[in-house]
């Protein structure tokens, strides 16, 4: 071209975003700049897109400063591009004061200030917007649709949401993309029948309709007849559906269906992709297959970080915190750069192992990599912290917070209560109101979990009446919270009042907590007439409702009718029982003498045997004085856990009330020469 002047140029910077090549897009920008031409609207608008694509703020910034010195900020296409930029940017303050600056909005710019508040979480934000744009008279398109539903996600506001639905019917606005969105929020809102009937309603469906109701699939049978129903409509899976599908199989420990999975991912090339990539070895750990995540690993030419992050957080979610450990060392001496997830998630492990002297080394790292003040690993820090109890150092980064969201409250409560620093956590919970900030349902849940765990009836009875004021008392997870809290606290009259005013929700937490209260009381003829209760509610159990009734059932003798609902699940439910349940089912079978029934289950069941599973045979031979099968039971406990005292004690136990004193003694020279000390127990009153 012999001289390009700015129609050409416009034309060359508008067609480098649709093509991806967004960084091209603002070097040809300042080129032309150089040539002495001044943009357009049009440029404006596509440089303005290039710059959320690739997260430039400051280029953006300095654009948006351009269109003021040439006086057309107050365009509308330049004007929603550049509020649409801040908004996607997480500036939600800058794209305001673009907005209100403008002179003529038309639904884009809503359509720009709407998405923006719901990609900043700012959910009632956004339906008031929606609100005020029909009061305004301006026409919403499917734009606006599908923002306002996904607010309404954001917010769990279904009744909201179902309004929007209908007058989508009436209005005729019924595309592919609004679908989604609501099929979204149904199961976002816990509507799985409503999420399925508007999936069924489709009359066309693309892969982000078939990848959203693979998220909300809760079993195998379910995935696979919806799986096959997706390949005979001749739809091919992308990365994103072999993402979720891992996910699910991860969740419900299914290793069979994972395996299936895994090697179609094979067949079909997406083991390049690294979100596939991530979620395969997060799908591993999960269910346990230690061997298959280092296989996957190992099995990579070239390992991205975000490898090398799911191999630690592996490590760190199957307790092998000595090799996350060693693998962050080798991920620096291969000189892979970290970022803020790694230490994040380092950290994260740290926590678990407790140690101060790792956690300070963890600190110092994090602060010459420049991620000392990041969101995650801050929060990460303090947990870590306050876990090691230097409660000091916690408080200290905590202030250092430039802005404090409420998910960095919520996690230092929660570490706070874990650690039964309940005091210090209320603190936190005033200092929070005090700012300003508006508790949620999960703070106040971490709360009353911790006044159950020291058994503090004053403080529950106190938080519940903030609880009922604030209007969090009919949320389904703090009234969970609430029944178990009065429930360890002795009060299991207080327990049924909180669980009859909140049952009507027909909540399985409900149902569940209500049911371990009872176990807890000893009252198991009342949790199997909750359950049975729940089954005629039509409220589908979940893996923790057979835990509490499989537990209840053990505690007065039904084993039988135990067994019966342990493979009720499977057979019933189509569930896969968890870790729980088969901890839950060896106890019963262990405290009632089926002794050797107990060994089977622990020697045949999916997982390797871990310490409680063990112990609770152990105790079983205690009670009914099998010395063989107590010796097999200490001998695989020592192995695993050789300084934890409560195996010698119980072993100790199975000898000396069988008479071998001689035994018995020498299980105590061997803690004596171990160095393994038993902890005394001890009582609290409160006052």
């Amino acid at each position: 071209m012999p001289q390009r002047n700015v129609v050409s140029w416009s034309l060359i910077i508008s067609s480098l975003p649709e093509n991806g090549e967004f960084e091209l897009c603002l070097e040809s920008f300042l080129e032309m700049m150089r040539d002495g031409l001044m943009p357009n609207e049009f440029t404006f608008g596509s440089v303005m897109k290039a710059c959320a694509d690739v997260e430039a703020y400051g280029f953006g910034s300095g654009v948006h400063c351009l269109s003021w010195k040439l006086g057309i900020e107050q365009n509308v296409f330049v004007g929603g591009s550049t509020l649409s930029m801040y908004a996607r940017l997480g500036d939600i303050t800058s794209a305001e004061l673009v907005f209100e600056w403008m002179e003529k909005v038309d639904v884009g710019c809503w359509n720009a200030m709407i998405g923006g508040y719901t990609n900043c979480g700012l959910g009632l934000k956004a339906l008031s917007a929606v609100s005020l744009l029909n009061c305004k008279g301006i026409k919403m398109d499917k734009f606006t649709i599908v923002s306002a539903i996904k607010a309404c996600s954001l917010i769990q506001d279904l009744d909201s949401g179902k309004e929007l639905h209908g007058f989508i019917l009436r209005r005729g606005l019924i595309s592919t993309a609004v679908m989604n969105a609501l099929m979204d929020m149904y199961f976002i809102s816990d509507r799985k029948n409503s999420a399925l009937k508007t999936f069924n309603s489709m009359q066309t469906r693309d892969i982000i309709s078939w990848n959203t109701v693979f998220v909300g699939s809760s079993n195998e049978n379910e995935i696979v007849d919806l799986f096959g129903k997706f390949m005979i409509e001749g739809m091919k899976p992308n990365h994103i559906t072999f993402s979720v599908l891992f996910r699910q199989c991860g969740v419900l420990l299914d290793s069979r269906l994972g395996f299936q999975f895994f090697s179609l991912a094979v067949h079909l090339g997406f083991l390049d992709e690294t979100r596939v990539l991530s979620s395969i070895i997060s799908m591993f750990s999960q269910i346990g297959l230690m061997e298959m995540v280092h296989s996957v690993f190992d099995s990579l030419v070239f390992k991205p970080v975000s490898a090398w992050n799911q191999l630690i957080l592996a490590y760190s979610l199957n307790s092998f915190e000595m090799e996350a450990f060693r693998t962050f060392s080798s991920l620096l001496r291969y000189g892979v750069v970290a970022n803020e997830y790694t230490y994040s998630i380092i950290v994260e492990t740290a926590c678990k192992s407790e140690n101060p002297r790792i956690c300070r080394q963890l600190h110092c790292a994090s602060l010459k990599a420049g991620f000392g003040s990041h969101k995650y690993v801050s929060c990460s820090l303090i947990k870590c912290y306050i876990l090691i109890g230097s409660l000091e150092s916690s408080f200290e980064i905590f202030n250092q917070l430039e802005i404090v969201d409420m998910a960095t409250y919520g996690a230092v409560i929660s570490t706070l209560v874990h650690q039964n620093h309940i005091y210090e956590a209320i603190m936190f919970l005033n200092i929070l109101m005090e700012s300003g900030k508006k508790p949620d349902e999960f703070t106040f849940g971490s709360i009353l979990n911790g006044c159950s765990s020291r058994a503090a009836y004053h403080q529950t009875k106190a938080i519940h009446s903030l609880v009922e004021k604030m209007g969090f008392g009919v949320h389904v997870h703090v009234a969970s919270a609430i029944i178990d809290a009065y429930a360890k606290c002795g009060d299991i009259g207080s327990a049924q009042g909180a669980f009859e005013q909140s049952c009507q929700s027909n909540d399985v937490i409900v149902y569940n907590s209500m049911m371990m209260a009872y176990a807890h009381h000893g009252l198991a003829w009342e949790a199997i007439q909750t359950f049975e209760k729940m089954r005629i509610a039509k409220v589908q159990p979940s893996q923790a409702s057979f835990v509490s009734v499989i537990s209840a059932c053990g505690h007065i003798g039904l084993v039988e009718q135990g067994r019966s609902l342990f493979q009720t699940m499977k057979s019933d439910y189509s569930m896969t029982p968890s870790r729980d349940n088969y901890g839950c089912l060896v106890d019963m079978l262990a405290r009632n003498g089926f002794l050797y029934d107990a060994r089977y289950i622990i020697e045949s069941m999916p997982f390797s045997p871990w310490p409680a599973i063990l112990r609770s045979l152990l105790s079983g031979c205690r009670i009914y004085g099998n010395r063989e099968l107590g010796q097999w039971t200490a001998e695989k406990l020592l192995s695993m856990a050789p300084q934890n005292d409560a195996t010698y004690v119980l072993l100790s136990k199975v000898y000396s009330e069988g008479n071998s004193w001689e035994d018995a003694a020498n299980i105590r020279k061997e803690m004596t020469d171990r160095g393994v000390l038993k902890d005394p127990g001890y009582s609290r009153v409160e006052t």
